[in-house]
């Protein structure tokens, strides 16, 4: 597949799901004006229809850019996932094809670690309850299973970004922290890293899990682990929905071993606000539901918007792939004025490189600065070269075996 670099008019901007308006604001601010905006996401024949003509796309958690949906893309050339995770791209079929994927993954690292926070000290108090049995008018006051964060234990399992920040805030509230982590992390503060999940669990008084969506992390939280927890203890979980097994979290919660817990993502969850919400949790009042809304504040939207609009926007104007999550990272200044930026995406196989400078060289074409990084199956060159007219090299570079894409910039 070889591509031409499109003028900004021409570029097909695609902003799924009510992506923040501040998006759409910095694509026209740098020259973009075909920018399509969706409040949620269309479906099947229409979303793919959509995606046929479209360059690049920005989507959140709900849009699936997988199978048909991906085959329809035959002009696709960047993805910005407006949010952290990334599990709804199928980002090996994307890094073969020659399309960067962004994400945002610290811009609502506040409002997840506020929001765990918060219904660290609901639980603890016992609020969930005593709010759900005063909307049915029952009185239940009383200070029995109800605490003060102060001394308590927090275990975080996952130490990134949202667990770290946790940590801050819980310690400022005068709580002991204890975490652990698959990878080495210095400790922030008086926290503690603790060797292993299982030695973890019955430490603490509260478990709250931080980690992405992996093979080795789905079912991470099941029967055994819930029973390592001291009774009366609590679980969070604003992670991701396949971590804790919910059918084991019922029966620790009917069996009285939690007193509590909080849950903002599910196994399986609403395609719309306009579709039902069903989990057998609804039936404990100690429990506190969220609709995966640990990011969904506006501060973290605004963020997320020009975090991720920002990556795209360098993509396209000069192949900047810094911190594309399925793609060789390059870090390129802006194109001098005087300059061509050729840039070459291709199978990363033994003597591609060579092949790449012979093409430039038989045009007699002259390198100015040349960027390589590869990843995986996948290779990345940028050259800036002096040219009059990039079409002859364009065709070199393209019928060399294992070209992926081509793109130029003047």
């Amino acid at each position: 597949m070889a591509k031409l670099s499109l003028s900004k008019e021409k570029i097909k901007v695609v902003l799924l799901e009510g992506v923040h308006p501040d998006a759409e604001k910095l694509f026209r601010a740098d020259g973009y004006d075909n920018i399509h905006t969706y409040r949620s996401t269309p479906h099947d024949d229409e979303l793919r229809e959509i995606l046929s003509d479209t360059h690049i796309l920005g989507i959140r958690s709900r849009t699936q850019l997988k199978g048909q949906n991906l085959e329809a893309c035959d002009k696709l050339m960047a993805v910005g996932t407006f949010c952290i995770g990334t599990n709804q791209v199928d980002l090996e079929t994307c890094k073969n094809q020659g399309i960067p994927v962004f994400n945002a993954p610290f811009s609502n690292t506040r409002s997840v670690a506020e929001l765990v926070m918060a219904e660290i000290i609901l639980l603890l108090r016992g609020i969930p309850e005593k709010n759900a049995k005063a909307h049915r008018g029952e009185w239940q006051k009383s200070a029995v299973n109800s605490n003060e964060t102060r001394g308590k234990t927090l275990g975080i399992v996952g130490f990134g970004h949202i667990g770290s920040q946790l940590c801050i805030l819980a310690e400022a509230m005068g709580m002991n922290v204890k975490y652990c982590d698959i990878e080495n992390k210095l400790p922030l503060g008086n926290s503690e890293a603790v060797g292993s999940l299982a030695e973890l669990l019955p430490q603490v008084d509260v478990l709250s899990v931080h980690v992405p969506d992996t093979e080795l992390t789905r079912q991470m939280i099941g029967a055994k682990e819930l029973a390592l927890l001291p009774e009366g203890s609590f679980l969070v979980n604003a992670a991701r929905g396949h971590i804790v097994v919910i059918e084991d979290l019922v029966n620790a919660l009917r069996s009285g071993h939690l007193h509590g817990a909080a849950i903002d993502v599910f196994p399986e969850e609403p395609a719309s606000n306009q579709h039902p919400f069903t989990s057998p949790l609804t039936e404990f009042d100690n429990v506190i539901l969220t609709p995966h809304i640990g990011g969904s504040t506006q501060e973290a939207q605004v963020n997320i918007a020009n975090e991720v609009a920002d990556k795209l926007i360098k993509y396209s104007n000069n192949g900047s792939t810094s911190s594309a999550v399925n793609f060789p990272e390059v870090s390129l200044p802006a194109l001098h004025p005087d300059l061509t930026r050729v840039m070459h995406i291709h199978a990363n196989k033994p003597g591609m490189l060579e092949q790449i400078n012979h093409a430039f060289s038989s045009q007699k074409i002259n390198i100015a600065a040349m960027y390589l990084q590869t990843s995986g199956d996948v290779g990345y060159v940028i050259m800036d070269v002096n040219c009059e007219s990039s079409d002859p090299i364009v065709n070199r570079l393209k019928d060399i075996e294992g070209t992926i894409r081509v793109r130029v910039l003047h």
